[in-house]
């Protein structure tokens, strides 16, 4: 099972999409600036989250949710 992630700092104006296969451990590492691509941006928030069965299917929702209208989804939840 994979989990498709995003996460939004809590003090700056920025989405993160991921997938993983452990979700509190990869929210751990981005929340504890373990990650060079999100630390300038901790702390942050889940915003969603989707479990999926392969990584396939993962990959594929991560990627719908990094396009304009998938960041538009994401922009509507705050």
């Amino acid at each position: 099972m994979y989990t498709v992630y995003a996460i939004k700092s809590l003090e700056r104006n920025y989405i993160y999409v991921g997938l993983t296969n452990n979700l509190e451990r990869r929210f751990s590492e981005h929340d504890n600036g373990r990650n060079k691509t999100t630390k300038p941006y901790k702390p942050f928030k889940l915003i969603y989250s989707e479990t999926l069965h392969t990584r396939v299917e993962a990959r594929d929702r991560e990627k719908y949710l990094k396009s304009g209208t998938g960041k538009q989804f994401l922009k509507s939840l705050q």
